[in-house]
């Protein structure tokens, strides 16, 4: 099986899955506009090509940034002790959504049972146990 996915099909799939929980929590509040929660293992100019392809996914599933969804992102630096610190941040924040990547995946998990997490995964074969089935 190979390991390499398109970065459209990439894309494509981690915005439709994204996309799906903030219309289950739309009923909410008529005013609160949905919100995702981005931890990046960077920095805004290490991830922007990333960033600019989700965003665009989601607009052309008709979710606009800051118009009929709120994005909120975290940048964790090459840190990776901060992912706990960003985690526990949006769950704060009530985020509706979590899309992360693999090597922020445990500290999320730890931090939030009840908010999804979108693991975002790109060319790699890593899994943690609890999220194989």
């Amino acid at each position: 099986m190979a390991s390499h996915i398109g970065r459209r099909k990439f894309l494509a799939t981690l915005g439709g899955a994204a996309v799906a929980w903030p219309l289950a929590a739309r009923g909410q509040q008529p005013s609160k506009l949905p919100m995702i929660g981005v931890i990046g293992g960077g920095t805004p100019s290490t991830h922007g090509q990333l960033i600019a392809g989700f965003v665009q996914r989601l607009r052309e599933l008709g979710w606009i940034e800051d118009r009929t969804v709120a994005i909120e992102y975290r940048w964790a630096e090459g840190r990776g002790e901060r992912y706990a610190e960003i985690a526990a941040e949006f769950v704060q924040l009530k985020v509706d959504v979590i899309v992360t990547t693999g090597p922020a995946a445990p500290q999320t998990k730890k931090a939030t049972s009840v908010i999804p997490i979108v693991l975002a995964l790109s060319g790699t074969q890593w899994a943690p146990a609890w999220l194989r089935v």
